[in-house]
């Protein structure tokens, strides 16, 4: 219903009182405005009062400044941190309103997106994941969706015509929404995804040959008494070792997961239903599903992982075949040598000793990962220590050498953009006994187009990748159910 305002001599005057903070004590100003009268006598409003721009709001508690300022500080630290900024500035305000004011924020135009980035963060790890969408040209967010489904992703692809090239990562969620909702899009697989990939089966090859680095060179025809006690004597701690091994937690665990597993498979269920009935995730049981062998599965656990012990285990031995057998007095020698590990680890790594009455004197063998680090870490980056190692571990299994031919390869063709090399290097792979290369290779074969156009394009995912580890901080200054409209409004409006 239209108002009719008057404005003669019949408007009356009123004062308006607005509270602020000068030099640091409590203030107010009082203006002298007009209240407007209504002639209609339909309407439910009588009386208006006159506003001043860039001071005052109808119904607002502050000035379009101050109400500016409290959002940016809501933007940047949410709630009960911006509460605590806010009073220390000299306005009070409670984290309730900082969030209201968050919320209240319109979103910005998303407008056409020519090059798209997508990838999943986690809302709860496990249980609940959502999308961030990113303007590759721009490098900030246009969207963010409640979950990490294809049917979502599909939707908003096709609410926003006009992306011609979409980086993801591998997940087929993503592969499926893009060829669904953008049917003419590129797509790009990130080369981040690709190389940790390729380290992870680098890592599990490593594993399974790493007996292969164990046996000493035969360095004389015939070899003399001496050495063949200290083989015995090596070859006796090798087998504690191992029975040590093969009894930990997670080996007993690991073989009892095989065998479940490996029954359902033979009678015929799926993985998600082995998953749901097992109550484990799908990628674990995806792993022991196809896996030829528990030997397999066990490569990494019977490796071992590098513990801070390793460097002392040298001088930790001698020290035991000179008689001082005490771990407490041992442990409390290699603190002052630098040592930062607890008591238990030296105990434990002295009890086969006592078994065996000695330690072997034995060169030491590297780790999993140290080997894995030195594959895939570029020569020129090595030191001349590590360079001898990694010769060494190379020349004493064909297997890891052939590996190490193969990563070269392909970080050669991923940093020179030589994705027409591709399938020649899945068929040298293929080539090769190396299983957990070839099972890499069989995913660089589901999604072929993608990976293909990531080792050839230009474009990356890495923009894509530094908004979620931005969304982690900001997750990690959300107080209690704050809820995923605050969330996504700080990631939207915040970068």
């Amino acid at each position: 219903m239209r108002c009719l305002f008057e404005t003669s001599a019949q408007s009356v005057r009123t004062h308006a009182r607005r509270y602020t903070a000068i030099a640091g004590r409590s203030s107010y100003v009082v203006l002298q405005v007009r209240r407007l009268l209504c002639s209609n006598t339909g309407c439910d409003r009588r009386t208006f009062v006159e506003q001043i721009d860039g001071l005052t709001t109808a119904y607002a508690r502050t000035t379009p400044l101050l109400r500016e300022i409290l959002e940016k500080i809501g933007l940047a630290l949410a709630g009960r941190a911006g509460s605590r900024l806010a009073s220390t500035l000299g306005v009070s305000v409670g984290r309730s309103t900082l969030l209201r004011l968050v919320r209240a924020l319109p979103d910005p135009p998303a407008g056409m997106v020519t090059v798209l980035g997508i990838d999943d963060f986690a809302l709860r790890r496990r249980h609940r994941y959502g999308t961030v969408l990113v303007d590759m040209d721009t490098h900030r967010p246009v969207d963010v969706l409640a979950d990490r489904k294809a049917e979502t992703v599909t939707k908003w692809l096709t609410e926003h015509p006009g992306t011609q090239v979409i980086c993801r990562d591998r997940a087929g969620a993503y592969a499926e929404a893009a060829r669904t909702g953008a049917p003419e899009a590129i797509e790009v697989a990130d080369r981040w995804h690709l190389w940790h990939n390729l380290a992870e089966a680098v890592e599990k090859t490593v594993a399974s040959h790493h007996h292969c680095l164990k046996k000493e060179p035969e360095l004389e025809p015939e070899p003399s008494i001496e050495r063949t006690a200290s083989e015995q004597l090596r070859m006796a701690a090798e087998q504690i070792h191992a029975t040590r091994q093969e009894s930990s937690i997670l080996a007993v665990r690991t073989k009892r997961r095989f065998e479940a597993i490996t029954t359902l498979k033979n009678e015929g269920i799926g993985i998600r239903t082995i998953a749901r009935q097992l109550g484990l995730a799908r990628e674990t049981v995806r792993r022991f599903y196809y896996a030829s062998s528990v030997d397999e599965l066990l490569g990494a656990p019977r490796a071992g992982k590098p513990t801070m012990l390793d460097k002392f285990a040298v001088h930790l031995h001698q020290r035991f075949n000179d008689g001082f057998t005490s771990a407490a007095a041992l442990y409390e020698e290699l603190q002052a040598l630098g040592y930062r590990g607890s008591y238990s680890s030296v105990r434990d790594h002295l009890r086969p000793l006592r078994t065996i009455g000695a330690a072997p004197a034995r060169r030491q063998v590297p780790k999993v990962r140290r080997i894995t680090s030195w594959m895939l870490r570029h020569p020129a980056n090595l030191t001349d220590d590590e360079q001898i190692g990694l010769k060494q571990v190379l020349a004493s299994c064909p297997h890891l050498e052939a590996t190490a031919g193969h990563v070269t390869s392909f970080a050669e063709m991923l940093t020179g953009r030589l994705g027409e090399q591709l399938n020649s290097w899945m068929s040298a792979v293929s080539a090769d006994d190396l299983p957990h290369l070839h099972r890499f290779v069989r995913g660089l074969d589901t999604d072929h187009a993608a990976i293909r156009n990531g080792l050839t394009l230009p474009y990356s995912s890495g923009a894509v990748e530094g908004h979620v580890n931005r969304i982690k901080m900001l997750k990690r200054q959300m107080y209690g159910r704050a809820g995923f409209d605050l969330l996504r409004k700080r990631i939207l409006l915040s970068s």
